[in-house]
């Protein structure tokens, strides 16, 4: 059985920080409130201190590209300004899915910075950083930056300042990405419904899916700096899956705010998440790959991997654990039950539209029949309690709680598991039962964030 909670007693809390007290990385990037943690003086200091590492790298030109978050005008003044000072030239792409940012840093061996808070409302907002080959950042990287946010802000000499430019076709060339991989995907006569969270993909998007040929509804398309992810987008699936049900449409796809993350629903409304995705795109892996999930991953998907002898490995929660996995192994298809999917055959970092494409690819065998595909496949009940908290480490590590959770493990045995984390992004600790009996998952999950609770 996996191991319930993946940071041991004797391991550094740096993680477990609340990201308003210290602002370092957390899972994806540094994110938090703009009126705390994400302040533009912060994001200036944080534009020098890795303009100042990358240049240590030999890369001196980044590319910057954001959400649709009002707050995003001015993080990018600020950021741009910090990069500037450290003597990197900029260049502006505009609202651009993150995956988008990650594809032109790798064609233009460019660093490449997305302002999103991802998921979140827009009162968040965050700083995601990519390498010259399209990656998230390593750890190594990020300690550097970390390191030099310590430090004074020093300026260079204005004869060595950066300067800026605009992409101004950055969207188009994006678009001809996604098409490019999927050039004998015909979607004519398919009719989809596009969820666009009022996030990076509500200009993008439809514009693809209409160019492969598909008759397009959208919802989720008109932002205006605060409506982003509200009541909408993957973190709410039953607005598009009651769209879904209302329409003549034969799927639904939800995209996050910054166009990482995606659900399916189908034409009789079941909601499919990352587990879900990686089943349907698993009949077309090859026999010496294999499937990347994490720690929430679904224990029915292991299950059937093992039965049709597909290797699977967990990683840690994150969808760069999920990549590193990935390239440790040599395999192209990982993902989390959240629905980041990565597929490496097509895309350097998790990228919705890619992944909705690939999905579409698998499903025109099923007629894109939706429910058909996933007929056979039957999750384990998981309860999920999202439970915050001044100070998770204190909790995690208490002896109490950590006795509570091996004798639940103990219950379940090998038909089930708890899993208990922080969350990298906010003051959150998670907490996981899965097992054959829905009740029981409700049961020991209320009985572990009730202890929580009184900790």
């Amino acid at each position: 059985m996996t191991s319930p909670i993946p940071i041991k007693k004797d391991q550094s809390l740096r993680s477990l920080r609340p990201l308003s007290e210290d602002r370092r990385f957390g899972t994806d990037g540094i994110r938090g409130p703009v009126d705390s943690t994400m302040n533009p003086l912060f994001v200036t200091k944080l534009g020098w201190a890795a303009g100042t590492v990358l240049l240590e790298e030999g890369i001196s030109r980044v590319l910057i590209g954001k959400d649709t978050r009002i707050s995003g005008y001015m993080l990018e003044s600020a950021l741009q300004a910090g990069f500037i000072s450290s003597g990197m030239d900029v260049i502006l792409l505009g609202p651009l899915p993150t995956p988008g940012v990650s594809y032109l840093a790798n064609s233009n061996k460019q660093a490449g910075v997305v302002i999103s808070a991802s998921h979140n409302l827009f009162e968040d907002n965050g700083i995601k950083f990519f390498n010259k080959d399209g990656q998230k950042f390593s750890s190594e990287l990020e300690k550097r930056i970390e390191t030099k946010l310590t430090q004074e802000i020093k300026p260079v000499k204005s004869l060595n300042l950066g300067k800026t430019t605009r992409m101004n076709d950055a969207q188009g060339r994006y678009i001809e990405f996604c098409k490019s991989n999927f050039k004998d995907l015909d979607l004519n006569g398919l009719s989809v419904l596009l969820d666009c969270a009022h996030g990076a993909t509500y200009s993008v998007a439809p514009k693809v899916f209409e160019e492969l040929g598909a008759k397009v509804h959208t919802i989720g398309t008109e932002p205006d700096g605060i409506n982003i992810n509200q009541n909408c987008g993957t973190t709410n699936p039953e607005y598009i899956r009651e769209e879904t049900l209302k329409g003549e449409y034969d799927l639904g796809i939800s995209f996050d705010g910054d166009g990482d993350r995606i659900l399916l629903v189908s034409k009789a409304g079941r909601v499919l998440d990352g587990d879900d995705l990686l089943y349907i795109l698993s009949k077309q892996l090859n026999e010496d790959s294999g499937i990347v999930g994490t720690l929430m991953t679904n224990k029915a998907l292991e299950l059937h991997l093992e039965k049709e002898n597909i290797r699977f490995n967990r990683a840690d929660v994150g969808d760069k654990y999920v990549l590193q996995r990935l390239l440790d192994e040599g395999w192209l298809l990982g993902g989390e039950p959240s629905g980041h999917i990565i597929c490496l055959d097509a895309a350097q970092t998790g990228d919705a539209i890619i992944a909705a494409l690939k999905l579409l690819d698998a499903l025109k065998h099923d007629k894109f029949n939706v429910d058909e595909s996933v007929k056979e496949f039957k999750k384990f009940p998981q309860t999920l309690i999202n439970l915050s908290v001044d100070n998770p480490n204190k909790i995690i590590l208490n002896d109490k709680f950590w006795s509570e959770v091996t004798t639940i493990e103990s219950r379940l045995k090998e038909k089930g598991r708890v899993l208990i984390r922080p969350s990298g992004t906010e003051p959150l600790i998670r907490i996981m039962v899965e097992s054959e009996n829905e009740k029981d998952s409700e049961d020991y999950s209320n009985r572990l964030a009730d202890l929580a609770s009184k900790l």
